[in-house]
């Protein structure tokens, strides 16, 4: 998939969570809904990109939901 696509997915998703009061409760949201929705074949992508790159494009929420959650996002066999 094309990665200018998952960062902006990613992002409507953070932007969606960003207005939770409870900012480590946006996190969870943000981790949970990557990993309901997306194909693991996408969250591999978007955690390599993260790996290899200087990652500017997603937004902070994102990229520390991710971050903090990372287990929670890598598949599983």
């Amino acid at each position: 998939m094309d990665m200018n696509n998952l960062i902006h997915m990613a992002n409507k998703i953070g932007i969606f969570f960003e207005s939770q009061p409870d900012h480590d409760e946006a996190l969870k949201g943000i981790a949970a809904h990557i990993h309901s929705f997306w194909a693991p074949r996408m969250r591999i992508q978007l955690l390599e990109y993260i790996d290899q790159n200087e990652v500017t494009s997603l937004t902070p929420i994102v990229l520390s939901a991710i971050n903090r959650h990372r287990n929670d996002l890598q598949p599983h066999p």
